[in-house]
């Protein structure tokens, strides 16, 4: 899973082995990043985000580096080479996406980003035409529909006063905005240079916190600093090993396998997660609309991942 010796592509041949484990690996990416969101919602206003991230993407390069020197050291050449797309990777996929992600659920709710991410999948697609000329099959094109029916149900609780009743605040302005750059990172992933997958992690997360430097700073010099304590600690502990090392890997990975626009539709699985947390961690009791989004959510998911292979042909 380390040693990529490919270039990521979306029509480069993959094994039968590993697409049947990209929808595990993409599912467990949704798994990492919904439990971030809860975090990120439960420390808001506690911890500055800017700072969070910065310490996030050290302890990524520290780890990725302690642990897998000789490989990354191995493809020194090309991280020279290709500084400077490596570098943008980590700047937006990396610095900018995370940092904002905090900023924006400073301000709203963990049930509006979830709605949020279901739009992500639209934006891939569309992101795939706009810049590479990809399309979807008909098979991946419904499954997107369906878990997006999913998702609406889940959080219109099948009720559509409910759903009409949603007000978006300038935290959900900030989200919209961020997903559409995620979606970007993601369709270039198949740019990335011919390095082992750790490599990639590695110079990303150097070019991550290297964007958010001036962003700690400004957040120091205005008061607000983080203090070291086991709420701090324990988010950024999980941000570094959850959400960037194990789900950026197996996202990767899972782009790499099934192209970003079939990848997508696993994003619909984040609000299923994070009703599922509201669940179990905070007692709310499992309703009607619960097995019904989940259903869909599923249904779209199998779907997609099932139709043929997604983003590979030219218009």
């Amino acid at each position: 899973m380390i040693a990529s010796g490919h270039a990521m592509t979306e029509a480069a041949p993959t094994s039968k082995t590993a697409t049947v484990l990209a929808p595990l690996l993409l599912s467990f990416s949704a798994l990492s990043w919904a439990g971030n969101h809860v975090i990120a919602r439960a420390i808001a206003g506690e911890v500055p985000p800017g700072t969070l991230n910065l310490f996030r993407w050290l302890m990524v390069a520290l780890l990725t580096w302690f642990f897998m020197a000789p490989v990354i050291w191995r493809d020194r050449a090309l991280l020279r080479r290709h500084w400077l797309m490596l570098a943008l990777f980590g700047i937006t996929g990396g610095g900018l996406f995370g940092t904002l992600q905090y900023v924006g659920l400073q301000y709203t709710t963990v049930v509006n980003m979830g709605v949020l991410n279901s739009v992500v999948p639209a934006m891939l697609v569309l992101a795939g035409f706009l810049v590479f000329r990809d399309r979807l099959g008909v098979l991946q094109t419904l499954g997107i529909a369906v878990s997006l029916a999913g998702v609406l149900a889940m959080v219109s609780r099948l009720d559509l006063a409910v759903l009409q009743a949603m007000e978006f605040n300038r935290g959900d302005v900030i989200i919209f905005a961020n997903m559409a750059l995620f979606a970007g990172y993601s369709v270039f992933l198949r740019k990335r240079p011919p390095i082992a997958l750790i490599s990639f992690l590695f110079a990303l997360s150097l070019g991550a916190a290297a964007a958010n430097i001036p962003w700690a700073l400004y957040e120091h010099l205005t008061g607000y600093a983080f203090v070291p304590e086991p709420t701090s600690i324990g988010a950024t502990a999980y941000a570094a090993l959850f959400t960037s090392i194990v789900a950026y890997v197996c996202w990767s990975r899972g782009v790499e396998t099934l192209g970003s626009g079939r990848a997508g539709v696993f994003l619909h699985l984040i609000p299923m997660f994070n009703m599922a947390f509201g669940v179990l961690l905070l007692g709310e009791p499992v309703q009607l609309y619960h097995g019904v989004g989940l259903a869909l959510i599923l249904l779209g998911v199998f779907m997609t991942s099932r139709g043929g292979r997604a983003l590979s042909a030219p218009l």
